[in-house]
């Protein structure tokens, strides 16, 4: 594959707008750029949990599988971001849809039926895969938001609406194999 960047500025954006795949420039906010940014930070805060997920596996060995699963998931992100910076190229389908839906499936069953409320903490990786599924949650607004002025197609959405749900279920499967009870919400006290 040939070099892709070949100069990393260009100044072209120094006011504000940028440019999209198919020549047109477009403000910074426009809610394409938006939602692009946002499977961006998704992808990055993805990264993180994997490289976490990486240095506890020696300790952890049943998180390398929750890797196997995560890590084909920022490839699919970055060619999520393609098709949103250039809408004929398609490379999301229902296959990987179906491929989360079957782990988000198999991984609740292991961690038995969500009884009370959790937050995102009890270990570092819990917290990052939290984050990440906030995030994820971030992104598919974004994109919907951009969906109701240019219409995505709706493998894109479903497929940041499975991130969050598997990501969520990463979180408890990695409480689990990690052996650390899940942080349960307590309700204030009701005022007297």
């Amino acid at each position: 594959m040939g070099y892709r960047l070949s100069k990393i500025y260009t100044r072209t954006g120094d006011s504000g707008e940028t440019g999209l795949a198919d020549g047109r420039r477009v403000g910074k906010d426009h809610p394409r750029v938006e939602a692009m940014g946002e499977v961006d930070t998704l992808n990055c805060q993805l990264g993180l949990l994997l490289a976490d997920l990486a240095k506890q596996q020696a300790r952890w060995p049943g998180l390398a599988e929750v890797s196997d699963v995560l890590l084909p998931c920022q490839h699919r992100l970055f060619d999520l971001g393609g098709e949103l910076a250039m809408p004929e190229y398609q490379a999301v389908d229902e296959r990987e849809i179906a491929r989360l839906e079957d782990v988000i499936d198999r991984w609740n069953d292991e961690v038995g039926p969500l009884k009370e409320f959790i937050l995102p903490g009890g270990s570092r990786l819990i917290a990052q895969a939290h984050l990440c599924r906030s995030v994820a949650r971030t992104a598919e607004r974004r994109c919907q938001h951009l969906n109701a002025s240019e219409t995505l197609r709706p493998v894109l959405l479903a497929y940041l609406n499975r991130m969050s749900d598997l990501l969520f279920v990463a979180a408890r499967v990695i409480a689990l194999r990690q052996q650390v009870a899940e942080v349960l919400w307590k309700a204030a006290a009701k005022p007297e």
